[in-house]
């Protein structure tokens, strides 16, 4: 009776150690976790998303830019975190073949514009002005949410360009332009007022490796899709709308990115690799001094996906809801509904049938002047019949 009591007391005591040390180990684990979530040192991810260019012949920026977009949105950045900016609806162009469609493909499976594109500045609103003013956050109160950036220094900004350039500028809607040296002072205007952590920079356009060349602001990671002096080149020809469909970079740069997914471990000397002169005819180009992390510790998701704020409480927090406070509020709704009139909709059509509807015909009446018009006609053929001499007969 003993031995067994005593078997038993030991037997509790050694669970009790392995709990204890599997507790310890998943501890270490999850702050491991925790440590591996924070190691960027940012708490929120945003991207702007610029087509520069007008016009369908510039078909190619508008998919470059609508691509991005739908990465991003893929890997977890949500549209309230997203600036789209572009210059032109291609979609809604007389010569779209396929209206409301924009394709990045050459097999014409995949429509990037698709039902959920929301383009915060479009057509003639696309300007270098709202571009510097939506970076510096030095726009009108009355600017609605989603048209501002709304980022801090936890922030890390995904900052994404394309259209016609040259060296040291870029074309917007082939009327205007921004150089580097201002781009760089936006840049350094944001770090000064606390808009960001770290700032990736991609652009496509030719002779892009100009538009990094001025930047002095830290924490500041660029690429390019050619250096001084080379063109970017444009890719997928489609011989039915008569364009090309992308430029050459930004094609295997998001083919690079079908592949990451939330939990990706890919860094950005991945990123790096992804078109080679062979394949962009170009030769990319990226900055990297400026950038205090090595980007080989830098995860891609840091700026193509999305972190959740966390907040962290010692106070216990009580999941399950009162029943009780629950019914009597449900009560308190259903005879508040009770007493409020019901609501009279007017009978409607089906959408699809208000579409292809045909229009009533409406009533003829006479346009204004027109019994006056058909007086006078009277008159003239009386008076060219019988003349004046006959006017005595009728008065």
């Amino acid at each position: 009776m003993v031995a067994s009591s005593f078997l038993r007391k030991c037997l509790t005591t050694l669970a009790g150690l392995l709990l204890l040390s599997f507790g310890s180990l998943a501890a270490s684990q999850i702050e491991d976790q925790t440590e591996q979530f924070f190691r960027s040192g940012h708490t929120n991810n945003w991207a702007v998303l610029v087509c520069t260019s007008r016009f369908w012949f510039n078909y190619r920026h508008v998919a470059n830019t609508l691509s991005v977009y739908r990465s991003v949105k893929r890997l977890g950045i949500p549209d309230s975190h997203i600036v789209l900016m572009l210059a032109d609806d291609m979609a809604c162009n007389p010569r779209n073949p396929k209206p409301a469609t924009v394709f990045s493909h050459k097999n014409m499976e995949l429509n990037v514009y698709g039902d959920d594109v929301e383009v915060d500045y479009r057509s003639y609103e696309v300007t270098v002005e709202n571009f510097l003013r939506v970076l510096t956050g030095r726009i009108p109160p009355s600017t609605p949410r989603s048209k501002r950036l709304l980022s801090d220094d936890r922030s890390n900004i995904l900052i994404y360009m394309t259209g016609h350039g040259g060296n040291g500028f870029l074309k917007f809607q082939d009327s205007e332009e921004i150089t580097n040296i201002e781009l760089a002072d936006a840049f350094e205007q944001m770090w000064q007022k606390r808009r960001y952590n770290e700032l990736l920079f991609i652009i496509d356009t030719c002779q892009g490796a100009s538009m990094y060349e001025r930047f002095y602001s830290p924490n500041i990671m660029a690429l390019a899709s050619s250096q001084v002096g080379e063109d970017s080149l444009s890719h997928q020809p489609d011989p039915a709308i008569g364009v090309h469909l992308m430029d050459r970079y930004t094609f295997y740069v998001l083919e690079f990115l079908e592949e990451i997914n939330p939990a990706s471990q890919t860094n950005m000397n991945d990123l790096f690799q992804v078109c080679p002169k062979s394949l962009c005819v170009s030769t990319p180009g990226h900055r990297t001094d400026l950038f205090q992390r090595d980007p080989k510790n830098v995860l891609i998701t840091d700026f193509f996906g999305s972190v959740r704020k966390v907040e962290i409480t010692t106070e216990t927090i009580r999941l399950q809801p009162d029943l009780g406070n629950m019914e009597s509020r449900y009560k308190k709704e259903w005879m508040d509904e009770e007493l409020m009139e019901p609501l009279k909709y007017a009978e409607q059509l089906p959408v699809a049938q208000i579409i292809h509807q045909k229009p009533k015909l409406k009533d003829w009446h006479p346009p204004g002047g027109f019994i006056l018009g058909l007086w006078a006609l009277i008159i003239m053929v009386f008076f060219k019949t019988y003349g004046i001499k006959h006017m005595k007969f009728i008065f």
